[in-house]
């Protein structure tokens, strides 16, 4: 479906629904009812017409096909600079606190001698 034109993309989505409805075994009205659509919306949607997104989502829900979406528009990775962000430093070792005082009791310019 990659190739194909917007208009045979929207007829072949028609196609699809129509299908699902039919293998559930369910009227135009009866889904158009359940979808809170009319049927006539329903009717343009499976016949490849142009309908409301919102159309669309409630006819999706209605089959129990709603979860797709993600698979259709998949939530984007964070950019790598996002994900620098989030990430924060990350330790590389550990210390005590009893070595950090010794160290700081210890330290010197090295010119006391």
């Amino acid at each position: 479906m990659q190739n194909t034109s917007d208009d045979a993309a929207i007829r072949e989505l028609g196609e699809r629904l129509a299908r699902y409805r039919l293998n559930r075994n369910q009227t135009q009205s009866a889904l158009a009812e359940e979808a809170g659509i009319s049927q006539r919306t329903l009717i343009r949607l499976e016949h490849g017409e142009s309908v409301q997104i919102t159309s669309l989502i409630r006819v999706l829900r209605a089959h129990g096909l709603l979860h797709n979406l993600d698979a259709l528009v998949p939530a984007p990775p964070p950019s790598p600079i996002q994900q620098v962000k989030l990430q924060g430093r990350v330790r590389q070792r550990a210390s005590s606190r009893e070595s950090k005082r010794r160290e700081k009791a210890s330290w010197s310019w090295g010119d006391e001698e």
